[in-house]
């Protein structure tokens, strides 16, 4: 039986709109905290080391987000080992966060002078201590415009989820439509709470686009 859409209907997609918010987040941070060893690898004095995250980072690029769900929840499952819907979602997130998230901020890294490293040299400071004491508090301020950019792409990205079951905003638009057959209102609405999450990120982007500069080096968001 239809029934018509109204406020208890948009509730309910703002409710859902709960688990894109826990999703994103939880891919921002796990991905994250793996993109900035990948990142630091990336650097790393040990050529083998390099070589493999490098081409880790690759694969990961290469690889459709859908592709690295239906992975995780099918494949895995048909191995014998039981995973969720939500596990399947965090852990493809988090892995394709990473590796844009590390090739970001291995970009910000090598931007800053190479006269910086030198001094720390010169200073007898392991890589280590140079990275933690010069680099990376430089490389902080050209990396946050374009990793709030970056946020943006995860929150969007995460309707992808649905296909593998997982409620979010997207499938919840799509079971209430089956319910309404009123897609302009639904889909609409789901739209209009995509932007309330998503503008504000663009715009904390673009401010500090405009803030931040380090050196004669302009930071641009995504």
């Amino acid at each position: 039986m239809l029934r018509e859409f109204g406020s208890n209907e948009i509730w309910f997609l703002v409710m859902a709109a709960r688990w894109t918010i826990l999703l994103s987040l939880l891919a921002f941070v796990f991905g994250g905290l793996a993109g900035l060893v990948l990142a630091i690898a990336r650097i790393a004095p040990w050529k083998p080391v390099r070589f493999v995250v490098s081409l880790w980072i690759q694969v990961i690029q290469a690889t459709p987000m859908l592709m690295l769900l239906l992975l995780l929840y099918f494949g895995v499952n048909m191995l014998g080992v039981r995973i969720d819907a939500w596990t399947a979602a965090v852990l493809s997130f988090t892995i394709g966060t990473s590796a844009y998230l590390a090739e970001i901020w291995r970009g910000c890294i090598q931007a800053v002078p190479k006269g910086q490293w030198e001094a720390a040299k010169a200073l007898a400071l392991d890589f280590k201590r140079t990275l933690a004491l010069i680099v990376i508090p430089q490389a902080v301020r050209m990396a946050l415009p374009p990793t709030v950019g970056y946020m943006v792409q995860v929150v969007k990205g995460t309707s992808l989820a649905a296909l593998i079951g997982f409620t979010e905003l997207a499938k919840a638009g799509a079971q209430m439509n089956t319910v309404t057959f009123q897609p302009v209102a639904v889909f609409g609405t789901v739209s209009i709470i995509y932007f309330a999450i998503c503008f504000p990120l663009s715009m904390l982007a673009r401010h500090l686009e405009k803030k931040l500069q380090v050196g004669t080096l302009r930071v641009q968001a995504l």
